[in-house]
């Protein structure tokens, strides 16, 4: 299949040449970027696809890989490589680093099986509608921030150095970290730091933040964490910065982030072709949480528990690829520190989607992550009314139909 690349599609060619901050023309980019668990996900990604073209795949027929979280294309470039056959398209909302990713596909030579689109992922459904795009056979989401967004002082996002507190993964966009601090009102900000963030301190730090900003406006990541640096007990911090959850928190509601993810991986299940396959990498337990509530909703059976004979559009749709979720090891850990934390889980479509159980993803898409975390969306009605116990039950007589997968990825995949 040829992807059709209409007018409107913005695309990293049209986003402009420019880059900031240093990271110019001649930048090594492999230096600024290293794939987390990249063997593991090429392996999830394109192994299926391979052995569908060494046994004989239709002529004219290109597999279509979708990455979500294109960053600096470091796992992008390895699914093409890893598949000539296939076609990518990549999307990101940071346009420099849509740039930057189109770049590196031309310096490869691998443009020409390259459609970049600048947008955000929970964009997906319209952005394959642009391009022309019914299904697609395998979907991609490295939920970690770029190695781009982390090193690039200005940006904000660490509080390892001291920049205006920006943190937009999409520059284009008005809403920064500083505004959030500045007119949000304490509760709202509480809230913040306690959902996103799971920080203990979410009521001290809140209240401060209110106190000191009647002052003068806190507008800098060194003012921010010299702030939760006097209100954290010391006898009662957890290892490392003790600024780090309330960093995280602010990023992920400056862009969204559980919002986009929660809509998004419905989105990505119902463009999927049967044999394909949504391959995610969270970093924190929010994420893979959503991340693995959404996937358990195809691994189940969508019927009462006492049903003598399961109706087969009640069976489950998706096949657990990673048994749980891949963790870096020692090895990776060493090699690539921001791999610690991450957490690699895949799944495979084996059967196309019932409607009812379509329909209940499409209700997903506008649910927010409010919503889905606490079991509001449309979701399986067999799962709906059982509790962990009954549904743990169920779960050990459905995935049965978990898959092979390389032998050398199994070897060093550490369970959850």
């Amino acid at each position: 299949m040829e992807l059709h690349k209409p007018d409107d599609c913005q695309t990293g060619g049209r986003i402009g040449g420019g880059t900031q901050d240093g990271v110019g023309a001649n930048a090594d980019l492999s230096a600024i970027h290293t794939p987390v668990l990249l063997d593991d996900c090429v392996d999830l990604v394109t192994s299926r696809l391979v052995e569908r073209h060494h046994a004989g795949s239709p002529a004219g027929e290109h597999p279509i890989i979708v990455d979500c979280t294109l960053g600096l294309a470091g796992h992008s470039m390895a699914f093409l490589k890893a598949c000539p056959e296939a076609r990518l398209i990549g999307i990101d909302r940071d346009p420099e680093a849509l740039a930057l990713a189109t770049r590196r596909m031309d310096d490869a030579g691998l443009s020409d099986r390259f459609t970049p689109v600048h947008a955000a992922f929970d964009e997906l459904s319209d952005v394959l509608d642009r391009l022309g795009v019914a299904r697609v056979d395998a979907v991609f989401m490295d939920l970690g921030l770029s190695s781009l967004q982390i090193d690039e002082a200005d940006r904000g996002f660490s509080y390892s150095h001291d920049a205006p507190l920006d943190m937009r993964m999409d520059t284009t966009q008005t809403l920064t970290a500083a505004d959030v601090l500045n007119t949000y009102d304490t509760d709202r900000l509480r809230q913040i730091f306690k959902e996103y963030g799971e920080e203990r301190f979410a009521g001290p730090i809140a209240k401060r933040i209110g106190e000191e900003r009647r002052e003068s406006p806190i507008t800098t990541s060194a003012q921010l964490s010299r702030l939760v640096d006097r209100t954290v007990p010391r006898a009662h911090r957890a290892p490392g910065n003790p600024a780090k959850r309330v960093f995280q928190a602010l990023r992920i509601e400056v862009n969204g982030e559980l919002d986009k993810l929660a809509g998004t991986l419905p989105q990505a299940a119902l463009h999927l072709a049967v044999g394909g396959r949504l391959v995610v990498e969270s970093y924190h337990s929010l994420e893979d949480r959503t991340v693995k509530r959404f996937m358990s909703l195809g691994l189940h059976i969508d019927a009462p528990a006492d049903l003598p004979v399961v109706p087969q559009d009640a069976q489950p749709y998706f096949k657990d690829l990673t048994h749980g979720a891949i963790k870096a090891d020692e090895t990776e850990r060493q090699r690539n520190p921001r791999s610690s934390s991450v957490r690699l889980r895949a799944v495979e479509l084996i059967r196309p989607i019932p409607p009812a159980r379509r329909q209940g993803l499409a209700e997903l898409v506008d649910a927010g992550y409010a919503g889905f975390a606490r079991g509001e969306a449309a979701g399986p009605a067999g799962a709906k009314g059982r509790s962990p116990r009954e549904r743990a039950h169920r779960s050990s007589h459905t995935n049965h139909n978990s898959s092979h997968f390389s032998h050398s990825a199994k070897e060093r995949m550490p369970r959850r």
